[in-house]
């Protein structure tokens, strides 16, 4: 490539550089925030990114009780037992099982026991809320004027 073909590869738009911007009069203009979404990241992957998640998400191991805390939870339940009749305000901690992968996390729910299901091994509340009492690390009486469990 010669000087002379330089030149005309270096000029060669000389003659449109410094028309005005051409609008189209069929196509209507595309807003900017379509125009940036043009160049976006393309995700491959589908669903790779929630797996990511999932996987990096943390979940408790359920924590055995020893036997002093088993005997003071069956006080505190046998407590509830005595006194369905009378609504009880109460604080329940239990381990709630994760859907998705091993271990899971501890929940506290607030409400009145409503019945005690020794068959099914549930606390009932009156919410509807069932909880396994196997599954229970703790339980607290929320109202004053009532025995401590």
């Amino acid at each position: 490539m010669d000087i002379h073909d330089l030149y005309k590869e270096q000029h060669r738009y000389d003659d449109i550089i410094n028309l005005p911007h051409h609008v189209s009069s069929v196509h209507p203009h595309m807003p900017l925030c379509d125009r940036a979404a043009q160049f976006s990241p393309f995700a491959a992957l589908t669903g790779y990114h929630d797996a990511v998640e999932e996987t990096a998400r943390f979940t408790d191991e359920k924590r055995e009780l020893d036997e002093n805390s088993k005997a003071v939870l069956d006080g505190k339940l046998q407590m509830i037992q005595d006194n369905l009749g009378r609504p009880m305000k109460i604080s329940v901690t239990y381990f709630q099982a994760d859907a998705k992968k091993s271990g899971g996390s501890y929940v506290t729910a607030v409400g009145t026991a409503k019945k005690i299901d020794p068959c099914r091994r549930m606390l009932v509340m009156d919410s509807g809320l069932a909880v396994p009492i196997d599954d229970i690390v703790d339980l607290t009486r929320l109202e004053p004027g009532w025995p401590a469990i």
